[in-house]
């Protein structure tokens, strides 16, 4: 960890705009934010003092609006320095900021709006209209909406309001309501959910700047470090980790460009703090399965031969492991093998946070030996959202490491995790009952998820509660572990493990494309037939290759019958949530069919 830290505090900052001023005022020359301008083709600088000055423009406009502290607004668009704009200036107005994901279904929007009472709306442009159209009649409580990028639809005119035309010109310096309580609400952001309707969680400007603070102090980030954006920041771990941490650090932040293009950002940017939940780590070690395959086997030897050596360095750097003489061969192995891996993610990477979700051991296992520094975290909506995480030089990576500062956990009954302290949200807006089903008397905060601390004090998720299958036969199932272990097969893309009540285990799966054409090839089959995917004798060969991921498991947690879908699950169809986890009952839903036929005469 660092030694001279320059990083504000919460004391300090007091509130999340308090935060913003006190970083222009501290460091107005520095770097705050790096964008790529389509335009030109190149990525342009921002600092400090250029984002609070463009800032209080964006104030000096809502105050035209009329709107008063606590009035609901809201924002739709892509990670980019306007977001950090719109954000800062309704927080410094005491307005209340309700983040959407950028290409959200419309009516999630509609239902949002209405339980919010939102009195204005920031979108991105055409894609955000087009989404919204169709439910404009339930957005008649919004004023205002505004849109970043022109519209040109004939159903626009006189319904949005171009940023250029509404933006005002009176400048000034970023101002920040002094009446704002440090413990008030700030913000509400509404869980994607992957069962239900979403809840809004209300979170304090002290919950968020706690949070991302104690976050801080267990890595070794700090001014000069550069970040790349690209997790949404919709969502409270870019959001903390990402955007207000990098305030407290004076942390350059880089708005990657697109997903598709973040190879090529990586490599442009070369960040040296990197943000991701597991789903690009996978893909990431996929395509490297994938390259494997078509080398000789001599390369492959190689690549294991280099992540045994190197595994064998971490676990000496962590003070869990022996000096071997095999160690000498690090410096060949680092340069013929782990050099290409880390160079494709920029190079300079010496912090790499995962989180949102598990990361499968094995995948985490071949990262760091090949140099890549990823560290795992956890945490809710409801906390902020980091209530444990790994450090660089204290990693265990079957773990989501140990408590952040501030907070208590404890273990429950039917060994549920429970939280306690500073980042615990004020409550679900406008749901007391729901609340006090989470938030007990005493303050603990039910997380819903299972979980077990061990001696030395790492945390350890194992599921979720309402997530575990109980068999026909009474025998439970955590179907997360299961799930991560077949995910480990390079041919699969997705699967979800279902069986509740049922006499057998069974499977939804997405394989990986290209690993299916390989596949079907070894097979005698015509890559590109359909009836591929519904041929049983296909499905008993993967059957088999799924026992051998899941070897390790009881007797009982095995796959005896499959669904397999070519269509991946995605954001845009609906099936995962913003963060890349599945919606489980969306998929059941969506392939309620198939799965009756699996259980057919049982």
């Amino acid at each position: 960890m660092r030694t001279n830290r320059s990083e504000l505090t919460p004391e300090e900052a007091r509130t999340l705009p308090g935060l913003f001023r006190l970083r222009i005022s501290r460091t107005p020359e520095h770097i705050a934010y790096r964008h790529y301008d389509a335009a030109t083709g190149a990525w342009w600088d921002t600092s400090w003092q250029e984002m609070g000055k463009a800032t209080a423009r964006w104030q000096s406009a809502l105050v035209n609006e009329g709107l008063q502290p606590g009035d609901r607004v809201g924002i739709m668009m892509p990670n980019c320095r306007e977001w950090v704009m719109f954000d800062q200036a309704t927080l410094g107005l005491g307005l209340i900021n309700v983040p959407f994901f950028y290409n959200d279904r419309g009516g999630n929007v509609a239902y949002i709006a209405r339980d919010a009472g939102l009195r204005l709306l920031l979108i991105q442009g055409e894609e955000q209209w087009l989404s919204l159209e169709p439910v404009l009649d339930q957005l008649d409580g919004i004023a205002r909406m505004i849109s970043l990028q022109s519209i040109t639809l004939p159903s626009a005119a006189g319904r949005v309001t171009p940023l250029c035309a509404w933006l005002s010109d009176a400048g000034g310096d970023f101002q920040v309501n002094e009446d704002i309580d440090p413990k008030g609400l700030a913000t509400i952001v509404y869980t994607s959910g992957t069962t239900g309707q979403p809840k809004g969680v209300m979170l304090s400007h002290d919950n968020i700047l706690s949070n991302a603070y104690h976050s801080l102090m267990t890595t070794n980030i700090g001014y000069g470090d550069s970040m790349l954006s690209f997790l949404p920041l919709s969502h409270m771990l870019e959001r903390t980790a990402g955007y207000y941490l990098a305030i407290l650090g004076d942390i350059t932040v880089s708005y990657a460009r697109s997903v598709p293009l973040l190879a090529e950002d990586l490599l442009t940017i070369q960040p040296t703090v990197l943000i991701s939940v597991p789903r690009i780590y996978e893909r990431v070690y996929a395509r490297i399965q994938e390259g494997l395959t078509e080398k000789p086997p001599i390369v492959r030897k190689l690549f294991d031969l280099a992540v045994d050596i190197g595994w064998r360095r971490f676990l000496y750097q962590q003070r869990r492991g022996a000096w071997s003489p095999a160690l000498l061969l690090w410096p060949v192995l680092n340069r013929l093998v782990a050099a290409k891996v880390t160079e494709k993610l920029g190079g300079r990477l010496h912090t790499a946070i995962s989180g949102g979700a598990p990361l499968p051991a094995k995948i985490a296992r071949v990262f760091l030996a090949l140099g890549v520094p990823i560290i795992q975290g956890y945490g809710l909506t409801e906390t902020s959202p980091v209530l444990a995480v790994n450090q660089v030089g204290d990693n265990l990576p079957e773990s989501v490491g140990k408590p952040l500062a501030e907070i208590e956990l404890a273990i429950g009954e039917e060994n549920e995790l429970l939280a306690r302290g500073r980042p615990v949200m004020l409550g679900f807006w406008n749901r007391q009952a729901e609340t006090a089903q989470v938030i007990d008397s005493e303050g603990w905060l039910h997380t819903g998820d299972i979980a077990r601390i061990d001696a030395q004090g790492y945390l350890h998720i194992t599921g979720r509660l309402k997530d575990i299958i109980v068999l026909a036969n009474g025998e439970k199932v955590s179907p997360a572990d299961m799930e991560m272990a077949i995910a480990a097969d390079p041919l699969v893309e997705q699967v979800m493990v279902i069986g509740e009540g049922k006499p057998f285990l069974s499977a939804i799966l997405v394989p990986a494309q290209e690993q299916w054409r390989v596949w079907m090839n070894e097979l005698g089959r015509d890559p590109d037939a359909v009836a591929n995917y519904h041929d049983q004798t296909i499905h008993r060969h993967l059957i088999e290759r799924i026992g051998e991921q899941l070897h390790d498991f009881p007797g009982y947690a095995k796959i005896c019958a499959l669904t397999v879908i070519k269509e991946p699950w995605s954001i845009e169809n609906g099936l995962l949530t913003p963060t890349l986890k599945t919606k489980r009952s969306e998929v059941l839903a969506r392939y309620d069919e198939d799965v009756k036929q699996l259980y057919q005469g049982h």
